[in-house]
């Protein structure tokens, strides 16, 4: 029941960010942005559809239960959901699913950006993590933590390379 509940919650939340990414893509697109990375994005959004869809099979399939110390996970995972809405509205029209570049933008340096290059894949990370052990699915955790590492060795290189070609992003971050 639990599960559900929480499962239910969590993608609902992907839609409604979807939605939002597609809005602020239209903006920038208007604004003269293109995509960087596209080549890679159908195999991520593939990855996180994957998530969701072996974390049901190994929960139901196998009759997982909430872990023995799941206030903990989540305390962490909803924490993390806090942190998400903190990266989201700290971007505004700039937060996408996609890498949309606007050539000549000012990057957005406040927030949780003040402090670290990319919150949000931290925060993607400890969802893929901590998401799957609060309902003790262990293998979905070490799975798609492994898998998700592997894609952010692929797209933050990519994010980045774009952004330093494009804006401002090595003068706001001090990087040569």
């Amino acid at each position: 029941m639990v599960f559900s509940i929480v499962i239910s919650i969590v993608i609902l939340q992907r839609l409604i960010e979807l939605i939002v990414a597609k809005r602020n893509e239209k903006w920038m697109r208007g604004q003269g942005a293109y995509e960087a990375g596209a080549a890679h994005y159908p195999v991520m959004v593939s990855m996180h559809i994957a998530f969701f869809i072996v974390l049901l099979a190994e929960v139901f399939l196998f009759e997982r239960a909430l872990s023995p110390v799941w206030i903990l996970f989540l305390a962490i995972f909803l924490t993390a959901q806090a942190a998400r809405i903190w990266c989201l509205t700290s971007l505004g029209k700039y937060w996408n699913t996609k890498i949309i570049i606007l050539p000549g933008a000012d990057v957005v340096r406040k927030g949780p950006y003040k402090w670290v290059r990319h919150p949000n894949y931290v925060i993607v990370a400890t969802e893929l993590l901590v998401l799957p052990i609060l309902f003790s699915a262990y293998f979905t955790a070490i799975i798609f933590s492994l898998l998700n590492v592997w894609m952010m060795s692929v797209r933050i290189p990519t994010e980045e390379k774009a952004l330093k070609e494009a804006t401002n992003y090595s003068k706001k971050f001090s990087l040569k």
